[in-house]
C-alpha cells in the first residue's frame, strides 16, 4: 500500500474530523445544557453555507463572506432559539424531535424556492487553490490545511471559553445539573439563547467552509447531522472534549475505510464484490465503533462530570 496515499488520506480524515467536530460541538451543547434535541441543527450548517456564499458573491471577496457570515449566523441562532425553540424546553422529546423535522422540511423547501434546485457554489481564491509539498512526496491542499488551522483555532478557543471564562463554568454546571445552576439565580433562559447562538455559528461555521470543496445546496445538512449525531454519543454528550476526539476518531475511520475497504478486500473476494461490499462497509464502521463504545462505556468516552 502506498505510504503518501496512507498520509494523504488521513490529512483528509482529520479534515473531516475538524468539520465534524464544529457541528457536533454546538450539538452537544445544546442537547446536553438543555435537553433538546434538535434535529434542525444541520439547516444550521446549511445557512451558513448558502450565506456564505452569497456574502462572497456579493462582497467580491472570500475572506469578507466568511467574516460577515458569522454574525449573521449568531442573529439567526438567537432568532431561531427565541422565536421557536424557547417553547420546546419543557416539552418531551417526540415533540423535540417533531418541530425540528418541520424546521428541517421547511427550510430545505425555502431555500430551494430562493435560490433554485442546483444550489450556489463559489470558486476558492487563487491564492488557496494551490497545493503544499511536504517531505516523502506528500501533497496536500492548501485549503485543506487552512480548514485544519481554523478548526484548530475553534477547539483553542472553545477550551479556553469553556475551563477558563465564567461563562464557561455555567456551561459546565448547565450540561451537569441546569436546576441548580438556575436555583442559584442564574438566567437560564439568556444562558440556554447565548448557548444556542454559539451552537449555530459553529454549524453555520462547518457549512462555511465545506462550501468551496462541493457547494451550497438544499438539504445538505442531514447526512453530517447523522454523523454528528454519531460523533457526540461516541464522545460523550455535553463534553467539548469527547466531542473533538470523537470526531477526529470518525473522521479518519470513514475516510480510511472509504479509501482502502474496498482494496483490501480485493484479496479475499472478486473484484465485482469486493467493489459492491466496500462502499457499503465503510458506511458501517463509524456505527460499528459507536456501538462498541455503548457497550463498554454507556455514557461515551468522555461524559460530563457529574453525568
Amino acid at each position: 500500500m502506498n505510504y503518501v496515499l496512507v498520509v494523504e488520506q488521513l490529512f483528509n480524515g482529520f479534515q473531516l474530523g475538524i468539520i465534524l467536530f464544529l457541528m457536533a460541538a454546538g450539538l452537544t451543547l445544546v442537547f446536553g445544557i438543555m435537553d433538546l434535541i434538535n434535529l434542525a441543527h444541520g439547516t444550521l450548517y446549511m445557512f451558513g453555507a448558502f450565506f456564505a456564499a452569497t456574502l462572497a458573491l456579493w462582497t467580491g471577496s472570500f475572506v469578507w463572506g466568511m467574516l460577515l457570515a458569522i454574525p449573521v449566523m449568531m442573529i439567526v441562532g438567537v432568532l431561531m432559539e427565541f422565536t421557536l425553540l424557547k417553547t420546546l424546553y419543557v416539552r418531551n422529546h417526540l415533540d423535540q424531535v417533531l418541530v425540528t423535522f418541520g424546521l428541517i422540511v421547511f427550510f430545505n423547501e425555502l431555500f430551494v424556492i430562493i435560490y433554485g434546485p442546483e444550489g450556489m457554489a463559489f470558486p476558492l481564491p487563487d491564492y488557496l487553490a494551490g497545493f503544499t509539498n511536504f517531505p516523502g512526496g506528500i501533497t496536500v491542499p492548501d485549503y485543506r490545511l487552512v480548514i485544519i488551522a481554523v478548526g484548530l483555532l475553534v477547539v483553542l478557543g472553545l477550551f479556553l471559553l469553556v475551563t477558563k471564562t465564567r461563562i464557561g463554568m455555567l456551561i459546565r454546571a448547565g450540561a451537569s445539573n441546569r436546576e441548580m445552576v438556575g436555583a442559584l439565580g442564574v438566567n437560564i433562559s439568556l444562558l440556554f439563547t447565548l448557548v444556542f447562538g454559539l451552537g449555530a455559528v459553529l454549524a453555520g461555521l462547518a457549512g462555511m467552509i465545506v462550501t468551496p470543496i462541493t457547494q451550497a445546496q438544499s438539504g445538505m445538512g442531514e447526512e453530517v447531522l447523522i454523523i454528528a449525531f454519531v460523533v457526540i454519543v461516541i464522545g460523550g454528550i455535553g463534553s467539548i472534549r469527547g466531542a473533538f476526539i470523537a470526531a477526529v476518531i470518525v473522521g479518519v475511520i470513514d475516510t480510511m475505510g472509504r479509501s482502502f475497504i474496498d482494496v483490501a478486500l480485493l484479496s479475499v473476494l472478486h473484484p465485482e464484490a469486493a467493489e459492491s461490499a466496500g462502499p457499503a462497509i465503510s458506511s458501517m464502521l463509524i456505527y460499528i465503533l459507536m456501538a462498541v463504545i455503548l457497550a463498554i462505556k454507556p455514557q461515551g468516552l468522555f461524559p460530563p462530570r457529574g453525568a
